[in-house]
C-alpha cells in the first residue's frame, strides 16, 4: 500500500480499537525457513545430514516456545544438487510462503539466486557453500557462510604448516571444478607471505581414480605437506596410497568436505596421519563444555555427520539473527537480519564450534586442525 493509504488505514483501525488485535496476529506470524536440499543425487550424503540438522534445531526452537513467541517452520524441497532444480524449488517455496530465511545447496545456486534475493529484500540466506566469492558483503549482502571460506581454510592449514615446519615445501592437489580452483591463486600468495614454497600444483578431474601420472608429478615436487581440495573422497586415498608406495614422506591434509569421520574412515590405512581443517566439533567430541552437542546426542544416539552440524548451526545462527531483529523492533528484512547477524560478537554456539564466534562479514573465520 502507498504510505498515505497505510496511515489512513492504521488510523481507522486505531479509532475502532482493533489495531492491537492486528499487531498481536502479526506477532504470531510464523518465521519460514525455506530450503533447497539435495536429498538425492551426488551430494545426497550431505543433504540428508543437513536436512536432519535443520529439522532438529527447528524442533528445539519450537519446543521452547519459538522465536519470541513465533513458530519457526521449515519448508524443504529436494533438488538433486542441480542449480535449475534449486532455482525452481526457491520459486515454488517463496511463491507459496512468506519466506524469511533460506538454505541453499551449492555455490552455483548461491550465485544464480543472488539477484533475486536483492530484488526480494526480505530473505537472509546461507547454505552448503564455503565459496570465497560469497565472502563479500558488497556483492552478496543477504548471504553468509557457516564457517570459513575455502581461502580462509587454506590459510588456517598454511599457518599450521608454517608453525610446524618453517620454510616447508607445499603441494596443492585440487579438482578441475570451480570448487577446486577457488582458493588456489590467493593461497599461492599466502604461502609466499608465510615463507613457504609451493613446490607443485596438480589439477585432476573430480572423482578421478587413475592418478598414477599425477602421483609421479607429486613425487617429483617432493613436498613436505600436500593439501587436497575440491574433493569429498576420491581420489585422495588413491593419491596417498600410491605416494606412500613410492616412499614419499609428505604429510597429507584436506579441507572441510573431506573431513567427515565417515569419509576419512573410508580411506582405510591411507587415513593414518591425515589432517584437515574443521570449523565444527565432531559429534563424539566430549572435551570441555558442549551442551548443544550433548543435546544432539540425546536426540540422535547414532553418529551425525559434519553436514548435520553445518545444517544445525545454520538454523541456530539464522534464529539468532531473527531474535535480534525482533528485539530491536525492526521489520524482518534481509538488510535488518544481516545487520543483526553481523552484531554477533563472542557468541556461544553451545559447543558446536569450540570457541566463541563473531561474524563481522560474510564468514565465520575460525577453524581447527
Amino acid at each position: 500500500m502507498k504510505r498515505r493509504q497505510f496511515v489512513t488505514w492504521a488510523g481507522t483501525l486505531a479509532a475502532t480499537g482493533t489495531l492491537g488485535v492486528t499487531a498481536r496476529a502479526q506477532a504470531q506470524e510464523e518465521i519460514v525457513l525455506g530450503g533447497s536440499i539435495p536429498m538425492t543425487g551426488v551430494f545426497a550424503f550431505a543433504g540428508i545430514g543437513i536436512h536432519a540438522g535443520i529439522e532438529d534445531y527447528v524442533k528445539i526452537v519450537n519446543d521452547s516456545g519459538g522465536i519470541r513467541g513465533r513458530k519457526l517452520r521449515y519448508v524443504p524441497e529436494d533438488t538433486g544438487y542441480k542449480v535449475d532444480a534449486s532455482v525452481a524449488a526457491f520459486k515454488k517455496i517463496t511463491s507459496q510462503n512468506k519466506v524469511n530465511l533460506y538454505y541453499g545447496d551449492s555455490t552455483g545456486f548461491a550465485k544464480t539466486i543472488n539477484p533475486e534475493l536483492e530484488r526480494n529484500g526480505n530473505i537472509l540466506m546461507a547454505g552448503a557453500s564455503f565459496a570465497s566469492e560469497i565472502n563479500d558483503p558488497q556483492k552478496y549482502p543477504y548471504q553468509f557462510l557457516v564457517g570459513p571460506d575455502y581461502t580462509e581454510m587454506f590459510g588456517i592449514l598454511l599457518r599450521h604448516i608454517a608453525n610446524t615446519k618453517p620454510g616447508a615445501r607445499v603441494a596443492f592437489v585440487y579438482s578441475d571444478t570451480e570448487f577446486g580452483r577457488d582458493p588456489i591463486e590467493k593461497s599461492r600468495a599466502a604461502a609466499q607471505r608465510l615463507g613457504l614454497t609451493v613446490a607443485g600444483e596438480i589439477m585432476t578431474p573430480p572423482g578421478s581414480v587413475d592418478v598414477s601420472t599425477e602421483v609421479i608429478k607429486l613425487r617429483r615436487a617432493n613436498p613436505d605437506f600436500t593439501i587436497f581440495h575440491g574433493y569429498v573422497l576420491a581420489p585422495i586415498p588413491e593419491f596417498i596410497t600410491q605416494a606412500r608406495d613410492m616412499g614419499m614422506k609428505s604429510a597429507f591434509m584436506g579441507t572441510f568436505w573431506s573431513m567427515d569421520h565417515s569419509m576419512v574412515m573410508k580411506m582405510g590405512d591411507a587415513a593414518d596421519g591425515f589432517l584437515g581443517v574443521m570449523p565444527f566439533r565432531y559429534y563424539y567430541d566430549t572435551e570441555g563444555r558442549a551442551p548443544m552437542l550433548e543435546k544432539i546426542r540425546q536426540m540422535r544416539p547414532e553418529y551425525q555427520s559434519n553436514a548435520y552440524m553445518q545444517g544445525f548451526l545454520t538454523a541456530m545462527l539464522m534464529t539468532e539473527a531473527v531474535k535480534r531483529t525482533l528485539d530491536a523492533r525492526q521489520p524482518l528484512t534481509g538488510k535488518n537480519m544481516k545487520a543483526a547477524l553481523n552484531s554477533i560478537r563472542n557468541f556461544d554456539t553451545g559447543g558446536i564450534i569450540g570457541v566463541p564466534i563473531s561474524i563481522p562479514g560474510n564468514s565465520i573465520p575460525v577453524g581447527r586442525i
